[in-house]
């Protein structure tokens, strides 16, 4: 498995980045992808997904979140997709404190995520993921400096990928166009209002 990839940005689309390293582009799925800004260096820790019709690269700005993924991953029903719109919520902890008190109404708001899944997530994972709430927010947690003015648009395109219709972010987004944010913080801002409309 390859543990992470160290390489330059050199491009950021709603779904994943691309890293270059000694010429090579590589495309990583990542939960948002607009943490990453072309031109600067990073390291990526990454996960490969192989199926017999998939090969894919998912990538996290911190071994902890990757981890995280994989927990979710391995839950019955939850696919990468549905892993990385989880992931893209931005706060483990909730997704953490839901698992751990049943609580199927606020998983079952996650894209993918339906009562018999959740009903899983609780079972395969109450217990088990304490280890990844007890370090200051890093990463994917934390808030990087505004750099575009179409931001919006952006987040809305990452929404989309995620996996939420059009109706429901158009019910969170009159709150969201009275803010100045940056697009991580307008998609954070509104998985928040949406797992918790």
């Amino acid at each position: 498995m390859i543990e992470h990839i160290n390489g330059k940005i050199v491009h950021v689309s709603a779904e994943y980045t691309v890293l270059e390293v000694s010429g090579i582009g590589y495309q990583i799925l990542c939960p948002n992808p607009f943490i990453y800004r072309v031109g600067q260096i990073e390291t990526i820790y990454t996960f490969q997904y192989v199926r017999e019709d998939v090969l894919a690269l998912y990538g996290f700005k911190a071994r902890k979140e990757r981890d995280l993924f994989l927990k979710l991953l391995n839950v019955s029903g939850i696919g990468p997709k549905g892993a990385l719109a989880i992931m893209a919520f931005g706060q483990p902890e909730q997704v953490i404190r839901a698992i751990e008190a049943e609580d199927e109404t606020f998983l079952v708001k996650f894209p993918g995520v339906g009562k018999k899944t959740a009903r899983q997530m609780i079972l395969d994972l109450k217990g088990k993921l304490s280890v990844f709430t007890d370090e200051p927010a890093e990463g994917l947690f934390a808030t990087p400096a505004p750099d575009h003015s179409d931001q919006l648009d952006e987040a809305v395109e990452a929404l989309t990928a995620l996996g939420y219709a059009k109706k429901e972010i158009n019910k969170v987004l009159p709150s969201l166009k009275k803010e100045d944010l940056t697009t991580d913080q307008y998609i954070r801002k509104a998985l928040q209002k949406l797992v918790n409309h």
